[in-house]
């Protein structure tokens, strides 16, 4: 059997936009160290998401140390200074979670504001942000849906991938569904779904829940438009979860159990299974 691998992690600084593949990353409480610490709010504070905004996944953030540089193919880049604490504004996310966010710089907003289309603004988490997740492991996470660690497998896709050319469509690539770690070799498809408890590096991570996916996978995430209805109809004749409400899955919600540095060609190690058939995360939280 081959030795399953860390193949891709992917950091997103800023919740929604193009993910930043990195060679090696530190993993914290909430993730990837700085991974959807930023998020974009409308007038009303709510969260925008690629879900609504498909234009969101043709821009790009990244961090170059106190600084969060903006780049988008029709725009020249833009670099701001992080703001750590100062102003702040009420912000949500699925009308579920009310906290606060900090006030990022102006030019940012009037950056994001015109590439976009309509007026928003950029908000950094809180130094006290709190957030818990839910499911087996709760965890924690900054500003992402609800969890620390979006985690897929190459053969997930491959099968994935199989199916939905069979149905005479083209394949698609891993970023429709912004993972933040990938596993290779893993013979079986969607072992993911099975891993309680596994290491990569010196991170120990926790399941929490399988990954039920909204039509943010319809995007192509090149362009920032649909390109649906795939993947989401070909998952939808095998991946249905009829205790997540009946939506598709393709892969798995973790918490971060054990935090530490994780590189690109680390071994992953499983340390406890669950047992074939089974869920044991709750439906809802």
């Amino acid at each position: 059997m081959s030795v399953a691998r860390v193949a891709a992690l992917v950091q997103y600084p800023v919740k929604g936009l193009s993910g930043v593949p990195v060679e090696r990353a530190e993993i914290g409480p909430t993730g990837i160290v700085g991974d959807r610490n930023f998020m974009l709010v409308d007038v009303d504070g709510a969260f925008l998401s690629q879900r609504s905004v498909p234009a969101m996944a043709a821009l790009r953030a990244e961090l170059d140390g106190d600084t969060l540089r903006l780049s988008a193919a029709d725009a020249p880049e833009l670099a701001v200074p992080i703001q750590y604490d100062g102003k702040r504004r009420d912000v949500s996310l699925f009308a579920k979670w009310f906290g606060q966010g900090v006030v990022q710089a102006a030019a940012a907003d009037e950056w994001f504001s015109e590439r976009l289309g309509r007026p928003v603004g950029l908000v950094r988490v809180t130094p006290e942000h709190d957030r818990p997740g839910w499911g087996v492991h709760q965890g924690q996470t900054g500003f992402g849906d609800a969890h620390a660690l979006l985690i897929t497998s190459l053969s997930s896709l491959d099968e994935l991938n199989e199916r939905i050319t069979s149905r005479g469509g083209e394949a698609i690539p891993m970023n429709r569904f912004r993972p933040n770690l990938v596993v290779s070799g893993w013979s079986e498809p969607h072992t993911e779904d099975r891993v309680l408890r596994m290491s990569a590096g010196a991170v120990e991570i926790g399941y929490s829940a399988r990954s039920i996916r909204c039509a943010v996978p319809t995007v192509d995430q090149a362009t920032g438009r649909k390109a649906g209805p795939e993947p989401t109809r070909t998952l939808a004749s095998y991946r249905r979860e009829p205790a997540y409400g009946g939506g598709v899955s393709f892969g798995m919600k973790a918490a971060v159990l054990t935090g530490g540095t994780v590189a690109v060609g680390d071994e992953i190690l499983v340390h406890d299974w669950i047992p074939a058939g089974t869920d044991p995360a709750p439906t809802t939280r």
